[in-house]
């Protein structure tokens, strides 16, 4: 046998390698030319991994359903890659080296679960070509699709969390007009995702008249005595809680032992998942927090996943966990990872994909009531249609409640008031667009291309 021939089979049998290792129990194997890549970043280990690890299962079972149940997107299997960031910024970017060109074609997207590895990889998305979708996190600023051309914060951002948390709160008093003169305190991870709300909620403060108590906790939130001593001494009317992992159940905790009522606490979404309150026991009754996209509970596609995947002995997690709150919003991000990929081989072919073509399935999203029914979602999200100018689709929230023992939403929907919003992402984008140097993206040639 010459060399050549050698080497020609030795290469295909290392290519069939790789995507063995890659499918990782998502499907047959296929050769590398046939395979979506989808990279997933995740941490399984730290103190945030209570948080972490359910919103991975739900985000890979869904890969492996559509695998199993569908063959693919359009023929093309998905193969994907976990790769462990322990929520740290470094490990984050790490990893997004390491993943980036792997696949047929590269990583399709790359789904951060992070806003501070989101901050690091922006700059680096558009010289790799590779779209970061953060779906209810990253910056809110990059809604404008023409400054963040790379960028979907879709179905949310904190900006629009913090606004219909003002709304609601507001309607309880009887109107935003009545909340003049009362306290609202924020305590934040003290980090780009604590920080991200504070410009919005200083833009109601100044329209409203309520007093804004700016209150930081340190990574990761195990020692917040000091804060909750300032909650007893200032007394504010609500304390809204912005954070993650184990700050969410100690704030909770800390609320119990100084006395703060818990029925006077707003958690943004990723403060409203079970990990946040089961350890605070009876304690977290009352507790509320935002939802958007994916409650808790299961539908037809929570079947088909026990049905093609669990059943298959194929599930990532325990079984009894499908449903959770974070279960579902990792399920609901990689269902709209994969329908980006199906739009655009709508334009592109039936075909592995480049990044730079799912970012135009990304910003063409149409998922409305009836694809939402179909893909077995109903009830567990909201419409998202994105375009040029609007890399969101939806911004839209409801409030729930935990009587102990599960989930309740009892307000809602609220839409966030866009007047309000456009303005201040407008400013950031163009800030940031200057600083970069980015020049202004023409959306009516883009869409004729």
């Amino acid at each position: 046998m010459k060399l050549a021939e050698k080497m020609r089979i030795l290469a295909a049998s290392v290519g069939t390698i790789a995507a063995v290792v890659a499918v990782t129990a998502s499907g047959p194997v296929q050769a590398a030319d046939k395979e979506q890549f989808f990279p997933a970043l995740v941490y399984r280990t730290g103190a945030y991994a209570p948080n972490g690890v359910p919103f991975a299962n739900g985000y890979v079972d869904y890969l492996k359903l559509v695998n199993a149940r569908d063959g693919g997107i359009g023929g093309v299997k998905v193969t994907f890659e976990e790769c462990e960031t322990g929520y740290a910024t470094d490990r984050g970017v790490e990893c997004y080296e390491r993943l980036k060109g792997k696949g047929a074609t590269g990583a399709t997207l790359f789904q951060p679960l992070s806003t501070g590895i989101t901050f690091a990889l922006t700059d680096k998305a558009p010289k790799d070509k590779i779209p970061l979708v953060t779906a209810g996190y990253g910056r809110a600023d990059s809604v404008d699709g023409t400054v963040f051309k790379w960028n979907f914060p879709l179905g949310g951002t904190y900006w629009d969390a913090a606004d219909i948390l003002v709304q609601h709160v507001g309607k309880l008093q009887g109107g935003t007009d009545k909340l003049k003169g009362k306290k609202i305190a924020l305590v934040y991870h003290d980090s780009p995702y604590g920080k991200e709300p504070i410009p919005l909620l200083q833009e109601r403060s100044k329209m409203h008249g309520y007093e804004l108590l700016l209150l930081p906790v340190t990574h990761p939130g195990v020692e917040q005595k000091a804060t909750w001593l300032q909650i007893r001494q200032q007394r504010p009317d609500y304390v809204f809680l912005w954070g993650w992992g184990v700050m969410n159940s100690t704030s909770i905790k800390e609320a119990v032992a100084t006395g703060y009522p818990r029925e006077k606490m707003y958690g943004v979404w990723w403060s409203g998942a079970e990990p946040d309150v089961l350890p605070a026991g009876d304690g977290a009754k009352g507790y509320n927090a935002l939802v958007f996209l994916a409650p808790a509970g299961q539908g037809q596609v929570h079947k088909d996943i026990i049905k093609y995947v669990y059943d298959k002995g194929q599930g990532t997690g325990k079984k009894e966990e499908v449903g959770e709150v974070l279960y579902n919003r990792g399920m609901v991000s990689a269902m709209m990872g994969v329908e980006a990929v199906k739009r655009a081989q709508f334009k592109y072919g039936k075909k592995p994909l480049t990044g730079e073509q799912v970012r135009w399935g990304l910003e063409n999203l149409a998922i409305d009531a009836a694809a939402i029914k179909k893909l077995g979602f109903d009830g567990f999200m909201n419409p998202v249609g994105t375009s040029c100018v609007d890399h969101e689709g939806a911004h839209s929230g409801r409030v729930q409640v935990w009587d102990g023992k599960k989930w309740t939403v009892t307000a809602g929907p609220y839409e966030s008031d866009l007047q309000i919003i456009k303005p201040i992402i407008r400013a950031s984008a163009a800030k940031y667009a200057a600083e970069k140097k980015i020049p202004a993206r023409d959306c009516a040639k883009d869409a004729s291309s």
